[in-house]
């Protein structure tokens, strides 16, 4: 037996369905199948029975989970000890990032790490880009997802995401595979920023460009989106904003295309002193390391 497996089973036992289980344990279904198989196959018992509603436990598995959530709660008694023995007690992790990480990227990080570590109290903070920066150099957190990081930041890139233009499918730019910003500078605009210092206004004013025509200003990447679908204007949008939106009445009217050349955005998981991590954030640290190795 591995921790992966007692941790499965629990997992599997307060939600009763494996695909419930696999996403708060920030894994896919088909290791969560591979390890209650292996599980059973050590056993030579039977641990589960798979019903339409979803997943229960046998009257031997229902004895088993007892003996597992023993077995959890030494094992974290034991990483508790050993951090406070170092110095280092675990208490709680402050973490901030913006909105549309906790859309994407973070939700299976967090998952992961609170099925690791559910001693460890975890508080999430959203906020602004700018505002990131301030919470972290002032030590209000500590971690926090910052955009396109310098390299002299030490951050840890958790992805990146690229910048798509989107358009009503009337637009005579709508048949493009590809546009320039200077294709899109001129054109009647709907502006997003999702609480972001980088945004379309600020990637066209790098290269030296204006947008001339803002019809709308807003904050969220969905409102722009659905405005742009309604004929509003064009816009300029991270691709992780259109997933999920083909459901919108909007998304049906929008045509989209790749900028000529490809801009995207990164995300980066920085400490206030890298050097300085409390434990508890050096384990979320290690563990994202891992997750995206």
């Amino acid at each position: 037996m591995n921790i992966t497996q007692i941790r499965s089973l629990i997992a599997i036992a307060e939600t009763g369905s494996f695909t419930a289980a696999a996403h708060r344990m920030g894994i896919t279904q088909s290791a969560m199948s591979q390890a209650m198989a292996g599980l059973e196959e050590n056993l030579a018992v039977k641990l589960l029975v798979r019903q339409s509603g979803g997943v229960c436990l046998t009257a031997f598995g229902e004895r088993v989970l007892d003996h597992a959530r023993r077995a959890m709660t030494h094992l974290n008694a034991i990483q508790t000890e050993a951090a406070i023995e170092a110095g280092q007690p675990l208490m709680s992790l402050r973490l901030a990032a913006f909105a549309s990480v906790y859309s994407t990227i973070l939700p299976r990080l967090i998952a992961r790490f609170r099925g690791l570590h559910p001693d460890i109290t975890l508080t999430l903070l959203e906020s602004d880009d700018s505002e990131i920066e301030n919470l972290l150099a002032a030590g209000h957190v500590d971690l926090g997802v910052v955009l396109n990081p310098a390299p002299e930041d030490n951050a840890l890139l958790l992805g990146q995401d690229e910048w798509m233009a989107i358009f009503p499918r009337s637009h005579h730019l709508a048949r493009r595979q590809s546009v320039s910003l200077a294709d899109l500078a001129g054109q009647p605009f709907v502006l997003a920023t999702g609480g972001c210092q980088i945004h379309a206004q600020s990637l066209l004013a790098d290269a030296g460009l204006t947008l001339s025509d803002i019809r709308i200003r807003v904050r969220d990447w969905s409102s722009a989106i659905a405005l742009v679908g309604a004929g509003e204007g064009i816009g300029l949008v991270p691709e992780s904003a259109l997933q999920g939106q083909d459901r919108m009445t909007g998304q049906k009217s929008l045509a989209t295309a790749r900028l000529d050349p490809g801009l995207y955005r990164q995300f980066g998981l920085r400490a206030p002193l890298p050097d300085e991590m409390s434990h508890a954030a050096r384990l979320f640290w290690n563990m994202a390391e891992r997750r995206i190795a």
